[in-house]
């Protein structure tokens, strides 16, 4: 289910999807329902096969900057923010 922009005080979870991909969700903080990320599960050439904990913290830590990082603006409004480049 799609369900647009989610704004304001955001949790990330990220976790290891079957292949090796890092899974990306968000929610509200506090809430219970999570959504996956655009751009989600992303493929992250600098994981090995197995990542470690230190290896999916690295990869955590750069999904949340992208995600924090101001989408371009068009018209006037910012766009989303996506993980695809990452």
């Amino acid at each position: 289910m799609k369900v647009g922009a989610i704004t304001g005080e955001l949790e990330l979870l990220t976790r290891i999807a079957p292949g090796g991909d890092i899974e990306a969700m968000v929610r509200n903080a506090g809430a219970q329902d999570l959504y996956t990320a655009s751009g989600s599960p992303v493929r992250t050439a600098t994981l090995s096969e197995h990542p470690d904990q230190a290896e999916h913290r690295a990869a955590h830590e750069r999904i949340l900057e992208t995600l924090m990082t101001p989408g371009r603006v068009e018209s006037g409004n910012e766009m989303p923010v996506e993980l695809l480049d990452n």
